[in-house]
């Protein structure tokens, strides 16, 4: 989930008045970047040996240049039939995709860059036109497998067009930039500015240290500043809102990170299971963190500087326990059984990515899975601020928006509760255009169109770069007879994000309805360079190029 935003919220169909129903480069490390960050090498200068040891680290090679640390493959995925391969040709690496007897779905990107480290899986990018994309294949390390993207196991169509967006660079990269002109995915170069996660994700910037000025030892931070250096990449959640104005990926460390973006966990009547970036969430219900409170963090475990050989493991983290309960205890409790972790933090499979498995940080008693309540699908579960010193009371924005995207996700139950938030927090931020657009979609919904369009309008007024408010109100101006003004709308709209199937072929159908099938084919075949397995897109190209040329309708 992008932090920030919820869930797409856009009407993918367009309903005309005809009656149709449509659904790196790499900065010099010895010259600052913008944000003030000079990269490992600037710190190695005085920090040898500590830089030695982090350069082993997962940390350090989150990110980088496709051809490092290259993994190939090849699988055939069953329920689309189509068959993938992951290689290097030269000096170049390639993802080559193609379904039998299917010419659209045949053909191939270069991969530019990966994230993930490769312990427990990585993701490959890859670049249409300046836009950049994660490969729908990813590599599972704990199975040592190529399989579909998250979420994309059954899909039977073959997704190209998964816009890699700051959420999702954020913690695998150090500088990332700002998307370009309010578009979703498209980047200046270098994209970011350097690989992996730098000294500078956890000590701030170094430009003004390299010149004799201070730096932020995370250690020496007031608890909540501390945690939050962790946080910003060890905390999902079920809902992340970005503040008005503000980006995750503006936070450096010493900073407030709730200046930025807000957590929000539900609780109560919700499924079991630990999600695969949920460590700072779960060790915060670990009764270890509880009875210690503040005097407790990741750090207290873990050494961010270097990785423990697999050899030292056992008594590395067994020494951890000892510092807290003493030798007598460790010597009572178990004395034979050494491996703390595998009764205290056992590993289980991740509820939200395919193949992986999660240490359980909660720490629990016993290694035991306990049974899982039955979830009730009518009552609705608590959502809770995170972490639990924020009250949710404060930021009744955020909290508003947390609940959209809890509903827009697929909890249907929580929409009524999501749209009351939503207008009792516009009542105290009225220009917002966020919830703007978030109750413009809810009365959208409920079939209230004028209503919605005047919404959209004022959170277009705010922020012109909404994608999703200005393709819903295309929508409503094309259903009111306005088509030039949707055109306009969705014009923009597609140019800024390219990857939006659906805006591009309301254009399509558009300009194929007034008879311009030069324009509807144009645009048939830009949706078809992001998402060449699109059905309706590949059957609408058909009759395009039929004699005499129709819309499909």
């Amino acid at each position: 989930m992008n932090p920030g935003s919820s869930a797409r919220r856009t009407f993918c169909c367009l309903i005309l008045v005809l009656g149709v129903l449509w659904g790196a480069g790499h900065a010099d490390c010895r010259q600052a970047t913008p944000t003030g960050f000079i990269g490992n090498e600037a710190c190695a200068k005085c920090h040898a040996q500590i830089y030695e040891t982090y350069m082993h680290t997962a940390m350090a090679h989150a990110s980088g240049p496709a051809e490092e640390n290259f993994i190939s493959g090849e699988f055939v995925h069953r329920p689309s039939r189509v068959r993938y391969a992951v290689y290097r040709e030269g000096s170049k690496v390639w993802l080559r995709f193609d379904r039998p007897g299917d010419p659209h779905v045949d053909g191939k990107r270069e991969l530019l860059y990966y994230i993930g480290q490769g312990r427990r899986g990585r993701t490959y990018l890859f670049s249409v036109d300046g836009y950049l994309f994660e490969s729908p294949v990813n590599w599972y390390a704990d199975r040592q497998m190529w399989d579909m993207a998250p979420a994309y196991g059954d899909d039977k169509h073959i997704p190209l067009n998964l816009a890699a967006t700051t959420s999702c660079l954020d913690c695998h990269v150090s500088g990332v930039r700002a998307p370009l002109n309010g578009s979703e995915n498209r980047y200046p170069e270098p994209i970011f500015f350097f690989s992996g996660v730098t000294c500078e994700r956890c000590h701030g910037p170094g430009e003004s240290h390299a010149s004799g000025g201070p730096i932020i030892n995370p250690g020496k931070l007031p608890a909540n500043l501390r945690d939050q250096v962790c946080m910003q990449c060890h905390l999902e959640g079920n809902a992340a809102i970005e503040r008005p104005g503000r980006h995750l990926y503006e936070y450096t460390a010493g900073k407030d990170l709730s200046d930025y973006i807000r957590y929000f966990v539900l609780t109560g009547n919700v499924p079991q299971g630990l999600r695969a970036t949920s460590q700072f969430e779960a060790l915060e219900e670990s009764a270890c963190k509880r009875k210690t409170g503040g005097s407790m963090s990741c750090m207290s475990c873990h050494d961010p500087h270097q990785t423990v050989p697999p050899e030292e493991r056992v008594a590395f983290f067994r020494s951890k326990c000892i510092a807290c309960h003493g030798e007598a205890f460790a010597a009572k409790h178990h004395g034979k059984q050494k491996n703390c972790a595998a009764c205290h933090m056992p590993a289980s499979l991740s509820t939200d990515v395919a193949h992986t498995q999660v240490t359980d940080h909660r720490i629990p008693r016993s290694s035991r899975a306990e049974e899982t309540p039955a979830t009730v699908s009518n009552v609705l579960p608590v959502l809770v601020a995170f972490p639990p010193t924020l009250s949710t009371l404060k930021q009744p924005r955020e909290f508003a928006l947390a609940w959209q995207t809890i509903a827009d996700g697929g909890m249907t139950v929580a929409q009524p509760q999501a749209e009351r938030l939503v207008r009792a927090a516009l009542s105290q931020s009225p220009n917002d255009a966020a919830l703007l657009s978030a109750l413009a979609f809810s009365v959208q919904r409920h079939g209230d169109d004028i209503q919605a369009s005047t919404l959209y309008k004022r959170a277009l007024d705010q922020d012109p770069t909404l994608v999703d408010a200005s393709t819903n109100l295309g929508v409503l101006e094309a259903k009111q007879g306005h088509v030039a003004e949707a055109v306009r709308l969705w014009k923009s709209a597609f140019e800024r994000a390219p990857g939006r199937s659906e805006i591009g072929m309301n254009l399509a159908l558009v300009f194929c309805q007034g008879a311009d099938y030069r324009s509807a084919r144009d645009y048939v075949v830009r949706v078809l360079q992001f998402n060449p397995d699109l059905g309706p897109a590949k059957k609408l190209i058909s009759e395009l190029n039929a004699n005499p040329p129709s819309c499909g309708l």
